[in-house]
């Protein structure tokens, strides 16, 4: 899914906003088809986590949203750094190095940073100087260092926290399902709260900007932008057609999508606004369409597999 369908999905996300968007310049459609791409583990979590669903089907679903971000992370860079170079009429090749200077102070950032905590928290744990409540805050304080500190030394935040993550997988392996366990209550106050900020803030300042246009282009994102890609991905494996179609459309789009859509904003987009409603929306529905069929359809899988 991630080496077909991602690429598939954005290349479909591309065309659709030409055919629904001619106005914008295809460079910003780009970028759109590219912030819609990543699907969002957390909003899926009635799926990803019932173990009424095939653990295969599980697995897949929570790797694809797992790693998906962090691929279209540097996707997303790049068509930037085109979009600057075509408006400031500088050399391509300039704004390819700026994008892979971002991409390995990143990385560099993140990996440092990692490989240090592993080292404090192995110290900190033959004293004994942390308590198990607090070992919740260990891998998000971790998370926030990475991008905070990346950002700063104009490298990308999120590449940092991606590099990190993995790294992090790795080294803390003793740890990591008491380390992970821990941070799960404390995420999802951050899931929380984001949603908060989502439903408060963001949707009262793009509803006034939504057209006709950009609900059908959210409606497209969430079924045949996403599941097409997704069905010719899977093609070749064992999984039938319901649940091939199972995993098309649990694609949900989430804090990923949102993250990427204030991101663009720092940029000179023509259509920045609408982009940015046309997220919105498609996050909405998301939000909607998702919590409302996630749970019937499981139970309609799991009583066909009885």
């Amino acid at each position: 899914m991630l080496l077909i369908g991602l690429p598939l999905t954005t290349l479909s996300g591309w065309l659709v906003g030409i055919w629904l968007f001619p106005q914008i310049p295809a460079i910003e459609l780009a970028i759109l088809a590219t912030l819609l791409a990543p699907t969002d583990a957390a909003l899926g979590k009635a799926v990803v986590s019932n173990p009424k669903v095939a653990a295969s089907v599980r697995e897949g679903l929570n790797v694809e949203s797992g790693l998906n971000d962090g691929i279209c992370v540097p996707v997303l860079l790049m068509f930037l750094a085109l979009l600057i170079e075509e408006q400031a009429q500088s050399p391509v090749l300039l704004a390819v190095e700026l994008v892979f200077e971002a991409l390995g102070i990143g990385a560099l950032v993140g990996a440092a940073l990692t490989f240090i905590a592993w080292l404090l928290q192995r110290y900190s744990a033959k004293h004994h100087w942390q308590t198990p409540m607090w070992s919740q805050l260990t891998l998000p304080g971790l998370a926030l260092l990475c991008f905070a500190t990346a950002q700063t030394l104009g490298g990308s935040g999120f590449i940092a926290a991606f590099v990190g993550g993995l790294l992090a997988s790795y080294l803390f392996t003793e740890k990591k399902h008491d380390l992970l366990k821990a941070s799960e209550e404390f995420a999802s106050l951050l899931s929380v709260i984001t949603w908060v900020v989502f439903g408060a803030l963001v949707i009262p300042w793009a509803w006034s900007s939504l057209t006709l246009n950009i609900w059908l282009y959210a409606v497209l994102s969430l079924t045949v932008i996403r599941i097409l890609p997704v069905l010719i991905s899977l093609a070749g494996t064992d999984f039938d057609f319901e649940t091939r179609l199972f995993i098309g459309w649990f694609g949900p789009r989430g804090l990923a999508t949102i993250v990427f859509a204030v991101m663009i904003l720092d940029y000179p987009l023509q259509a920045g606004r609408t982009l940015v409603a046309v997220a919105a929306c498609t996050v909405l529905l998301s939000v909607l369409l998702h919590g409302l069929s996630a749970n019937p359809w499981v139970s309609r899988l799991a009583n066909r597999a009885h």
